[in-house]
């Protein structure tokens, strides 16, 4: 890997470690209202965007720990994120699914300090999106947090 792709790895990183205080910071002081209005354009609610940040978290770090630790071309389940929500109650408290995306996060946070340029390119087949190189799977969930992020703060607004 270059100097070049080992500084974007490195700002992916940091990025993937943001994206817990930006989705406090879009939930700092939000009102159950303001938790339960759903978009106009018809999209989950802020409870159930958190619910969601937890369960996907809880799926990401399953993906990395076998993109790491199992041979070559690992299948990676996806699973149906509406199905969940209407099946998992997305409507109950967000303090404990909070929790579970900061503290599921900073585990794998904690471990993609130690990988090395060469795990990125460790790969896998998503049952959904195909062939999954840890690069990608990095890319993905620096984004993820900040989408959701906002899609909170969006939400909010009505």
């Amino acid at each position: 890997m270059s100097h070049r792709e080992a500084a974007t790895r490195e700002a992916l990183v940091l990025r993937y470690d943001a994206g817990v205080g930006l989705v406090e910071a879009a939930l700092a002081g939000i009102t159950d209202s303001e938790l339960d209005h759903t978009p106009a354009d018809g999209g989950w609610t802020a409870r159930m965007v958190v619910h969601h940040l937890a369960d996907s978290e809880t799926n990401s770090y399953v993906r990395l720990r076998r993109l790491l630790a199992e041979p070559p071309g690992v299948v990676l389940e996806g699973y149906d994120e509406a199905e969940w929500a209407r099946e998992l109650h997305y409507d109950r408290p967000i303090a404990v699914s909070l929790d579970v995306f900061r503290s599921v996060r900073a585990s794998s946070s904690e471990l993609l300090t130690t990988i090395t340029d060469a795990d990125l390119e460790r790969t896998g087949v998503h049952t959904e999106s195909g062939a999954y190189t840890l690069a990608d799977w990095l890319r993905i969930y620096a984004e993820h947090g900040e989408d959701h992020a906002r899609q909170i703060r969006e939400a909010r607004v009505f």
